[in-house]
């Protein structure tokens, strides 16, 4: 099973990850960082603040840009009823 590596970018910085974790493939890295965006952005949300400006780079164990998941993507967002 392959490694994936996800660097978080948004407005506290940048957290690299140095451990992966194991995916049976790039569909099912991308849904884990989907769900862990969803996370930062629901722990910002008890704080008042919901930041989308973000992204999480997966890559591969070689280092290699695979995809980038930008934190409004992990979102339907609706305004009005």
């Amino acid at each position: 099973m392959p490694r994936f590596y996800f660097h978080i970018h948004n407005g506290n910085g940048f957290a690299r990850d140095d451990e992966g974790t194991d995916a049976p493939d790039r569909a099912a890295a991308e849904a884990l960082a989907t769900k862990g965006i969803r996370s930062i952005v629901a722990e910002e949300a008890l704080g008042g603040m919901i930041d989308l400006t973000g992204r999480v780079e997966i890559r591969d164990a070689e280092g290699h840009l695979l995809t980038t998941v930008r934190f409004a993507e992990a979102f339907e967002l609706r305004t009005s009823g």
